[in-house]
């Protein structure tokens, strides 16, 4: 029976098992989506941290798989709370609804400001951080213009399109998801900025409390931006550059994507063009923007429970007698470095859901596959 969190129903976790979420959360190899394969198995957080040391040892670690110890977490916990923030899980009515929606929601964020911007109307501003005069002065119109409208822009504090989209954006509501930990400012010019969003929108953060950004922490930021959104505004971007991997996480999460056309001659307008050739929607203003946006997020979601996107799976048992010795040697044999559906594992392996799940599961703890949303896995590359 796949994991169902309705909200209105459910009961609010413990403070112990709160942050045993952030604990399991925090532990090497595990990501959203095996997160929650791990709480729909074991039913907590807390009872998923007993058995991750023998589930990453079957798997084939040779390093015990280890928790970060508590004192750690409540340290986390307790310095994100004097810094006047809070942690929100998918458990919380703040957590916002049209993120739930995606197949790895991050279980938990950190959240400095006021919340309640998340679970508002909201569109994405992206673009170049050496963005043009005119492209700056356009993406603060337009996050004027749409915020007097009632939307919340949501972007992510880089240089450039996105600083623009948050100044414009200040007075009637803006989002910065962050890259590193939410108190790690990035780049540090936009400290100022970063300042007036606490006090008038809203920080949030999945990386843990004074974690520096890296390469792959900025494509998991993208994933948020997106998802928080009913679509995604690309002005001025390289065909290469991030704007366009979350004009692609957004089509991948069923959002509109829009582009603000450029000359041919620069540059910046390669990748909005190349968009609007691929099928996103030409804009000139609010209005044209407006005219097309669905609506997706908002009080529509209210009633709608957050059903994560994976197979079942039948309750953990170490003496099941279904799992072949072999099982792991039969999947790893089936995977590579390009991603394959979990659907089309199980079928090409004549193994049972739940071992090739149980597998899977301690494969994945183990650091020997990944797995990506869309119920998608592939091999470590350090493998």
């Amino acid at each position: 029976m796949s994991l169902t969190l309705n909200r209105d129903q459910i009961q609010d976790l413990s403070e112990a098992e709160r942050l045993n979420w952030l604990r399991l959360i925090r532990t090497d190899n595990i990501g959203p989506i095996t997160f929650y394969q791990l709480v729909e198995r074991f039913g907590s957080a807390t009872e998923a941290l007993v058995a991750l040391p023998e589930l990453a040892k079957r798997g084939g670690r040779k390093k015990p798989l280890i928790a970060p110890p508590e004192k750690e977490i409540e340290r986390e916990y307790k310095s994100l709370q004097k810094r006047g923030g809070r942690i929100i899980t998918v458990h919380d009515r703040a957590y916002p609804l049209a993120l739930t929606a995606t197949d790895d929601a991050p279980p938990v964020l950190s959240v400095i400001g006021n919340p309640a911007l998340l679970n508002k109307s909201c569109v994405a501003i992206v673009g170049a951080r050496n963005a043009s005069l005119n492209g700056k002065k356009f993406a603060a119109s337009l996050a004027k213009d749409l915020g007097a409208r009632g939307h919340v822009i949501a972007s992510g504090l880089a240089r450039g399109i996105d600083t623009a989209a948050h100044h414009g954006s200040l007075q009637t509501g803006t989002i910065a998801v962050v890259a590193g930990g939410i108190d790690v400012v990035y780049p540090e010019e936009n400290q100022a900025l970063y300042e007036q969003i606490a006090e008038n929108g809203v920080i949030v953060a999945e990386s843990a409390l004074g974690a520096k950004p890296f390469a792959a922490s900025f494509p998991r930021r993208n994933r948020i931006v997106s998802g928080l959104s009913k679509g995604v505004i690309v002005i001025e971007a390289t065909k290469r550059s991030g704007s366009l991997i979350t004009a692609r996480l957004a089509a991948e999460q069923g959002r509109d994507v829009f582009a603000v056309p450029g000359h041919p001659l620069d540059p910046r307008a390669s990748g909005p063009n190349h968009l609007i050739r691929e099928g996103a929607t030409l804009i000139r203003n609010a209005d044209d923007v407006l005219e097309i946006l669905m609506n997706f997020s908002g009080n529509a979601m209210r009633e709608s429970p957050f059903t994560p996107n994976i197979t079942p799976m039948t309750a953990y048992d170490e003496g099941n007698a279904e799992s072949p010795e072999n099982a792991q040697e039969i999947i790893l044999s089936h995977l590579s470095y390009s991603a394959i559906f979990v659907d089309e594992l199980i079928r090409a392996c004549h193994l049972t859901i739940s071992t090739v799940q149980t597998t899977l599961l301690e494969l994945e703890l183990a650091g020997r596959i990944k797995r990506l949303p869309g119920n998608k896995v592939i091999l470590q590359e350090n493998e």
